[in-house]
């Protein structure tokens, strides 16, 4: 920020020597001065986007919407998606002043960035988020956030000695049905918190394993990164019906990917939930062919230190079998449909179910006195990208912080461990290990590296 404040300086010094020698400042164009809607450049964030495919450039969409965000760079190893960030951004501000880079260290590089939004694939998460910290930039994280919870640690860590403004991607915070359902439930209004049940799309099964040709667009080792070596498959890293969000060498799958957003809202509803020891125990179905080899079907129970439980089930995303893992029917016979994503809370004078678009509440009335609760909460955000940026002028935490983003992020990491280790775990959050479980604990760790790609 005092480069903000050092470029605004500047132009006001410009601007009265010329004012004071009677000479009329006709050169300065107006956006320069504020015009149309948009703020001056000395007043502007400045933002880079690393990682900009259909998710990345959706989410880029929020930044250029912002008038006093200026996009001046984009990142990523795929060419073609890299020139669609590129056209959007020069679009959007009628120039061509967008830089690319194929490195995002490249982009790091720059001193004129105050900021970057990060959405490059799973296993590359923590590594540019760190090395972004480390440049001095404020970070809006796309989910999920590590491969294993050391990779989170380290991310916070690093957030909180550097004193990095950080956002994660879980928006739904941002929405005005989840915060209602949320306050319901910290306010007591239905009574006593008993169970949470959650749920979300499982992992796709599928995926070629037959070597192909690296398309000539992509930067294929870059790809890699840190993760193990394998050849080149069909689809592994398109743009559409990519298979590495559900490959354990690049993501934890959709336990995580998709999981992270209806676990974030539950922990939102019960902040105390981490507040002592807990158990969790999981079962789950894997792919045995396939490139795809995270859970298709699980089913997740937890038991916190205040007696509340939680149930997290994953639901068929292109795997048939329907099983007592992800059957909802019993779900639904009791909160009415509900869609392939969401969270329920049941206290003992009613519940509150919320997903995206809508709030049901038993008794209905619940959900008419909701409105003004929401303005109890402890931060209140309506638009998440907009909440980043406020944070980042202010120094103010966002409404998800690195805090609350690495809680997010542990619940899904704790679910993944506890459908791999067959028996009932026991997790301290305070001393962020398994209780008398060295194996549980070993996948706790970073995983093992590609060179010369490391985190320390």
């Amino acid at each position: 920020m005092k480069r903000l404040w050092s470029r605004r300086r500047f132009l006001r010094s410009q601007l009265q020597v010329m004012l004071a020698a009677g000479v009329a400042p006709a050169c300065i164009p107006g956006t320069a001065l504020g015009a149309n809607g948009r703020a001056a450049p000395s007043n502007r964030v400045v933002v880079g986007a690393i990682g900009v495919g259909p998710q990345g450039r959706a989410v880029m969409g929020g930044f250029l919407a912002q008038p006093d965000v200026q996009v001046v760079a984009v990142c990523d190893v795929k060419q073609d998606q890299l020139e669609l960030a590129r056209r959007a951004v020069n679009q959007h501000y009628q120039n061509a002043d967008c830089r690319t880079y194929g490195d995002f260290r490249g982009l790091l590089a720059r001193s004129d960035v105050d900021a970057v939004l990060i959405a490059t694939p799973d296993h590359w998460h923590v590594h540019v988020a760190v090395a972004a910290v480390r440049a001095g930039k404020d970070i809006y994280l796309e989910k999920p956030m590590g491969l294993s919870l050391a990779e989170d640690q380290i991310l916070r860590r690093e957030v909180q000695t550097h004193r990095r403004v950080f956002q994660f991607g879980t928006q739904q915070r941002s929405s005005r049905e989840f915060q209602r359902a949320c306050a319901l439930v910290r306010e007591g209004r239905i009574g006593r918190l008993q169970q949470i049940r959650v749920w979300c799309l499982a992992s796709r099964p599928g995926g070629s394993t037959t070597p192909a040709p690296v398309p000539p667009t992509l930067d294929y080792d870059f790809w890699l990164g840190p993760a193990p070596f394998s050849p080149y498959t069909e689809d592994k890293c398109a743009a559409d019906n990519k298979t590495w969000w559900f490959i354990y060498d690049y993501a934890l799958g959709w336990i995580a990917g998709w999981g992270v957003h209806p676990l974030d809202i539950a922990l939102w509803g019960h902040p105390n939930m981490l507040g002592g020891p807990l158990e969790v125990e999981g079962r789950a179905v894997f792919p045995t062919e396939g490139a795809c080899n995270t859970a298709v079907a699980w089913h997740v129970a937890f038991r916190f230190h205040d007696g509340v439980r939680l149930e997290f089930r994953g639901t068929r995303n292109g795997y048939a079998e329907v099983n007592e893992l992800n059957d909802l029917r019993p779900w639904e016979a009791q909160y009415g449909p509900i869609a392939d994503h969401g969270t329920v809370f049941e206290g003992d004078e009613g519940w509150a179910l919320v997903h995206r678009g809508l709030l049901r509440t038993h008794p209905e009335s619940l959900a008419e006195s909701s409105d003004r609760l929401v303005e109890r909460l402890p931060r209140l955000s309506l638009n998440h990208v907009r909440d980043f940026v406020d944070a980042v002028r202010t120094r103010r935490p966002t409404v998800c912080p690195i805090e609350e983003a690495f809680r997010a992020d542990l619940l899904c990491q704790l679910s993944d461990i506890a459908t791999r280790v067959p028996r009932r775990l026991r997790f301290d959050p305070r001393q962020e290990r398994f209780l008398e479980d060295p194996e549980a604990n070993r996948r706790l760790e970073l995983r093992p590296r590609r060179r010369p790609w490391h985190l320390a």
